[in-house]
């Protein structure tokens, strides 16, 4: 039954929404003053890498992230079938380590990778090389196949495009005051039957229940191109970790090149540090040498929304607003699996496998749980 549907944020999860709504035959109207501009999801690297940034104890995640990762291909063939493309890419990820410490810290994933059955390859240093001739001195890495990238500003735009063309309607104002059936803005209100809150990491302004929920987790990237006398980009995601600083570096297409791994606690601001561009550049030379010679087409700076446990929180607030938000680094890999599940929301069936562990109650009932034990205690 087609529903009056309320989308407040536009980036990749805001417009995934409300591109698979709209399709779906649902009004979707959707909130914010800059779609597909204003969020972290424009400085994005691109990385569909559940099982690359896997980690033990974050078992919850890995599993909503691959899940999401099987219905990538699906997803990216529907925006085809309408036109659109979002430069899905088939090759996967090398993960490189160069001294002990690294190596140290790259055995860990792989044995816990190893341990709980997924498929990872450990390499030396050499044969990282021949997959990537042009990396640097690298000790040892992992081969993740499985783990690919998209071109996120190509996915954005055709997201954009493609929930226009299905009839979803974009006001370009902020949302100021929500509840379960209306949006409020500077304008005015509008009614509707259901509001999906995904505005990442403004979400804990917007509603109560998310206040202390979502923080927001400041991550730099910049943008290279290659030169004529360059060796050109590595066909691959590599991602490495340089005297203990994670760095990664995705191609594009176009000959460009994005690198990020910054993450820090700034609140919201987005002012592009100089000791951040410097980090970033020394631990990418490490990896991959001709980047010296890039050139630097770009520096910015975007707001990850962060949650307590690197799950999203999914599915119905306390008073009835939708939440699909607080995807931490994730929101490009997880895009497909939150508007599957709003669509399964919104036809009152349970969401996608994975998707109960992200409700938001949870933080509730861990709270529950936490003082109930406390009270046991003699």
């Amino acid at each position: 039954m087609s529903r009056d549907l309320a989308v407040v944020g536009a980036g990749v999860i805001g417009l995934a929404v409300a591109w698979k709504a709209a399709a779906a035959g649902h009004r979707v109207t959707v909130f914010d003053p800059f779609p597909a501009r204003g969020g972290a999801s424009w400085v994005a690297g691109g990385m569909l890498a559940p099982v690359a940034e896997a980690w033990p104890g974050e078992e919850a995640a890995l599993a909503l992230g691959e899940e999401s990762l099987r219905r990538w291909p699906a997803f990216a063939d529907e925006l085809r079938a309408q036109g659109f493309d979002c430069g899905l890419s088939a090759h996967g990820t090398l993960v490189a380590a160069f001294d002990h410490a690294d190596a140290d810290a790259l055995d860990v994933l792989a044995r816990y990778l190893d341990g709980i059955g997924r498929r990872a390859e450990r390499v030396t240093g050499r044969a990282l090389r021949r997959e990537e001739p042009g990396l640097g001195p690298v000790r040892s890495g992992l081969l993740v196949p499985s783990d690919v990238f998209v071109d996120n500003r190509r996915l954005l735009d055709s997201l954009l495009a493609a929930a226009r063309e299905c009839g979803a309607e974009f006001v370009a104002e902020q949302a100021e005051k929500l509840t379960a059936d209306s949006v409020t803005t500077a304008s005015g209100t509008r009614y509707v039957d259901a509001v999906v809150l995904c505005a990442g990491a403004h979400s804990g302004q917007l509603h109560p229940d998310l206040t202390t929920a979502i923080r927001p987790l400041k991550g730099e990237i910049l943008r290279l191109r290659a030169r004529r006398t360059t060796l050109p980009p590595p066909r691959h995601t590599v991602r490495a970790v340089v005297e203990g600083r994670p760095v990664y570096l995705v191609p594009r297409d176009d000959g460009t090149l994005v690198l990020g791994a910054t993450q820090y606690e700034a609140g919201f601001d987005t002012g592009v540090r100089a000791r951040g561009v410097r980090e970033l550049i020394e631990a990418a030379e490490r990896v991959f040498p001709s980047i010296a010679e890039y050139e630097l087409i770009e520096t910015a700076a975007g707001l990850r929304a962060g949650s307590d446990d690197a799950v999203p929180y999914l599915g119905p607030l306390s008073d009835g607003v939708y939440a699909a938000t607080g995807h931490h680094r994730n929101g490009l890999l997880l895009a497909p699996v939150t508007a599957d599940a709003v669509l399964a929301w919104l036809a009152g069936r349970p969401g996608p496998e994975g998707t109960l562990q992200a409700r938001p109650d949870r933080r509730v009932k861990e709270r529950s749980d936490a003082g109930e034990g406390q009270r046991r205690e003699p």
